[in-house]
């Protein structure tokens, strides 16, 4: 069991930045794969970036690469976005997630941050 509390959303101005952090507990943390999504109004969870527990550089897809920044701090067990250059479209709600194995689904979820861009 992997637990989950996002925090840093909020109402911003195109062009401004955000930085969401994600606290997480109940597994050693570096255990588990741990990632960012979003979901806009009618459109699915989006994957935007995350860490595989195997050490491996953060892996980011394409609509975020070069604004969003992932990051960790392993002392406190928390897992960042920066979002830079926010723009209209990034409005979601943002989730926190996490799987147990690289292989398997993420399967562990926050109950999400809200992101609002106005133009």
């Amino acid at each position: 069991q992997v637990n989950l509390v996002e925090s840093g959303g909020g109402l911003v101005q195109a062009g401004d930045s955000l930085r969401l952090s994600c606290v997480t507990s109940g597994q050693a943390f570096g255990s588990f794969d741990v990632g960012w999504f979003r979901q806009a109004p009618g459109k699915g969870r989006e994957h935007l970036a995350s860490f595989r527990q195997d050490g491996s550089p953060p892996h980011y897809s394409d609509p975020v690469k070069g604004r969003f920044t992932i990051s960790k701090d392993n002392r406190l067990s928390t897992v960042y976005l920066q979002m830079d250059n926010l723009e209209p479209e990034d409005t979601a709600t943002y989730y926190c997630g996490a799987r147990l194995w690289t292989l398997g689904t993420f399967d562990f979820w926050g109950q999400g941050t809200q992101v609002t861009v106005s133009s």
